[in-house]
């Protein structure tokens, strides 16, 4: 969602903000309905997406990863275990996390120059694996974003984690103002 001027804007028919539908590139992930949808390539069921392309990738050429040896193992491979391997400093299993920072980046500079906002929170997955998207996001980031505008915007996980939804839905039901800023 967009606070905007501490407001929820909602936009004309309550869909702003929602930019998982953005596509980032003309390939990836499926999100939303779209390959390479921005949803795509930094959901937690994105992440586990790109992961199944790259095994697949190393298993057609020989070098099955230890994350995913086999071919019956590709729709079962989660994010969280790639996550596992990724944290252990499996440079496969790291790498992928990299492509979606990447591109979690790209979107985000794209926010950065369009809103040019204060604070960017992103829940989910972000707040389970920050150590492993940031650095290509802060990369990517740097690389896209206008420099005035990026050096005033936080990038921060939402300290709500996997609850941001349930209490977004609430903010929305409760109506769509904020308190006075103190």
């Amino acid at each position: 969602g967009l606070i905007l001027d501490r407001r929820l804007y909602c936009g004309s028919n309550d869909q702003a903000g929602e930019c998982g539908h953005l596509r980032l590139a003309p390939w990836g992930p499926v999100g939303y309905g779209k390959a390479g949808a921005f949803e795509g390539f930094c959901s937690g069921g994105g992440l586990a997406q790109l992961g199944q392309i790259r095994a697949r990738e190393l298993q057609q050429l020989g070098r099955p990863p230890a994350w995913c040896p086999q071919p019956a193992d590709l729709p079962m491979l989660s994010t969280a275990r790639l996550a596992e391997f990724a944290l252990q400093g499996d440079a496969e299993a790291r790498e992928v996390f990299r492509c979606s920072g990447e591109y979690l980046g790209r979107g985000l500079a794209m926010l950065v120059d369009i809103l040019n906002p204060e604070c960017i929170v992103i829940g989910g997955i972000f707040s389970r694996v920050e150590a492993l998207l940031r650095p290509a996001m802060e990369q990517s980031l740097q690389a896209e974003a206008l420099p005035l505008s990026l050096s005033c915007c936080r990038i921060v996980p939402a300290a709500l984690q996997d609850k941001i939804g349930d209490y977004a839905a609430l903010a929305v039901a409760c109506g769509d103002s904020l308190p006075p800023r103190q």
